[in-house]
């Protein structure tokens, strides 16, 4: 069973940020990366067209529930903070993602709202250093209307990157800076995971999507269906904000219908579906990499569920103060942050039930 070890609440200092804009449903305008020894983590924030970074500490603290059994945050410490330089977007930021490599470097990818993206390479504490950055224009050169895009590094090669265009219903490939393949999606895309499966050969080039009130599934290495091999459908009228994958091989995705729905991709029907755990739409998701029997699921209403989908069964939750305006956990551990539009971040530290001292 998991459980909360710390909850803590730091405030963007509005001499590096005052007035952030205005995000889409979809809170993907944060990544989080915990700092070796886990006693500070670095969270990077876009706003506008810049990328801001906050290192905040993590040292240990104790746990206060209030009403409903929510989690009460402790104030804490804000390290550093600064300005990422390595980002030279012209339009809005709409998704930022952090990926590592084996050489002690971190990769970050942003995509803004007419699919421009670009990658640079951070050392492990997160400093600019002099390494490979590279930009990559859409295939329209960004002609039309602005809307959400998102991104998603593949798991098993980081120079692989897919980049979703909501309003063009497009998703491009990329392998560093060439362009790999272009797939076309029937309705908007909301959300994008490269699919990390060992049950199924070649997972690193199959991607999963939801569009519409559809659940899509592309592998790279056909032509056939233009590159669709599976749609699974969710409840007929209700949207797919949110789609994951578990390293056990598990897919959950929530929309509008406020539930979890797990399938298994070897047969592509739902195990498992955890109605109303969340009390307005889910607009993330992401399993637990201690026990991926557990996820976490945020909601609209600023609420940050964890509980075990199998049991349909709450662990444990949190509120933030406002709208999320990005929300993550780390890649490598089970650790939350999010950041409201008031400028507040939350960082929640789980651990095994065991493990709390």
């Amino acid at each position: 069973m998991l459980e909360a070890k710390s909850l803590r609440k730091a405030v963007v200092p509005p001499s590096l940020l005052c007035d952030p804009s205005p995000g889409n449903i979809q809170s993907t305008r944060l990544a989080l990366h915990v700092h070796d020894g886990g006693s500070s983590c670095s969270i990077y924030i876009a706003s506008g067209c810049r990328v801001y970074k906050i290192e905040i500490s993590m040292e240990d603290s104790l746990i206060a529930k209030g009403k409903e059994s929510l989690l009460i945050p402790v104030n804490a410490e804000i390290i550093h903070s600064s300005i990422v330089d390595r980002c030279p977007h012209r339009s809005e930021i709409q998704s930022v993602e952090l990926t590592g490599r084996g050489d002690n470097c971190l990769i970050m990818g942003t995509v803004d709202s007419y699919g421009h993206l670009i990658v640079s390479q951070l050392d492990v504490i997160g400093s600019d250093i002099d390494r490979l950055s590279y930009s990559v224009l859409p295939r329209d050169c960004g002609i039309g209307e602005g809307s959400w895009a998102g991104i998603s590094f593949s798991p098993v090669q980081w120079s692989t990157v897919a980049v979703a265009r909501s309003f063009c219903k497009s998703i491009d490939v990329y392998d560093q800076d060439i362009h790999i393949r272009s797939l076309n999606t029937l309705w908007y895309p909301a959300s994008l995971s490269f699919f990390n499966n060992p049950h199924y050969e070649g997972c690193s080039t199959v991607l999963a999507v939801a569009e519409g009130s559809q659940m899509s599934i592309w592998d790279l290495r056909t032509n056939h269906n233009g590159g669709c091999v599976q749609r699974v459908c969710g409840s007929i009228g209700d949207l797919i904000y949110s789609v994951c994958s578990s390293p056990s091989g598990k897919i959950a995705v929530g929309g509008t219908d406020r539930a979890v729905t797990v399938y298994d991709p070897r047969r592509w029907s739902a195990i498992s579906r955890w109605v109303s755990c969340s009390k307005y739409e889910i607009t993330g998701l992401s399993f637990s990499t201690m026990d991926p029997d557990y996820i976490y699921i945020q909601g609209v209403d600023y609420e940050v569920t964890c509980g075990s989908w199998k049991e349909s069964r709450k662990a444990f939750s949190f509120r933030g103060d406002s709208n999320w305006l990005g929300f993550s956990k780390c890649a490598n551990g089970d650790v939350l942050a999010g950041w409201c539009d008031s400028g507040s971040i939350f960082v929640a530290d789980v651990v095994e039930n065991s493990c709390i001292l």
